[in-house]
């Protein structure tokens, strides 16, 4: 009961202004006609969403589960390896999911090999004990009324940053001011504790 009662609070509170910001911040840095592939999809509601941002974007998305209803054509994978070739696809997108996998890094060398232009990436920033007390609130109040994984495998800038590397990818925007929330909560959910990224092959 509790469960239900917090996910109903937290949808009417936060989802809504969750995806306009997600969708204008990120369709904004996904190009003008984009084949565009978002892991971790759920029902593709955002990443269709995000697609029409920009005109003649094409959009798909891969999951570990496949719902009965989905916005956008959706493929099953394994959670591992994203089962499309090299570089056929302009930019992968992943919006919250990194952070409920055990190897971020496997999934973010994946898309920079299929990726064309760009890898996109939403996702938390944890620096000490307060930043992931706070993330673990919020996941567990936004996922645990959905029977979501939570793992709260949340990780520090110089991860990302290393993650990134390895993948062969650099750093073209990284934002860590997303006003998901509106004042006061920003003060304990805001404050930094999300990224929006653009990452382009390195050269």
């Amino acid at each position: 009961m509790l469960k239900k009662t917090l996910g109903r609070v937290h949808d009417r509170l936060v989802f809504n202004r969750r995806v306009r910001v997600l969708v204008d911040q990120i369709g904004a840095l996904v190009p003008a006609a984009a084949q565009m592939l978002d892991v971790g999809t759920g029902d593709g509601q955002i990443a269709r969403m995000i697609g029409e941002k920009q005109a003649g974007a094409q959009v798909q998305g891969i999951d570990v589960m496949l719902r009965a209803k989905t916005h956008i054509p959706v493929t099953l994978f394994d959670g591992t390896t994203i089962p499309f070739a090299d570089n056929s696809v302009d930019v992968v997108t992943f919006v919250d999911v990194l952070h409920h996998t055990a190897d971020p890094q496997r999934l973010i060398s994946e898309a920079a090999r299929i990726a064309r232009h760009a890898v996109i990436i939403k996702d938390h920033l944890s620096e000490n004990w307060l930043d992931h007390a706070t993330l673990r609130l919020m996941d567990w109040v936004g996922n645990a009324p959905h029977g979501v994984v939570l793992p709260y495998n949340y990780a520090p800038r110089q991860d990302w940053d290393r993650w990134f590397a390895t993948a062969g990818l650099a750093t073209d925007v990284f934002d860590s001011a997303i006003p998901l929330y509106p004042t006061p909560a920003s003060w304990v959910f805001g404050r930094q504790l999300h990224f929006i990224a653009r990452l382009v092959p390195a050269s």
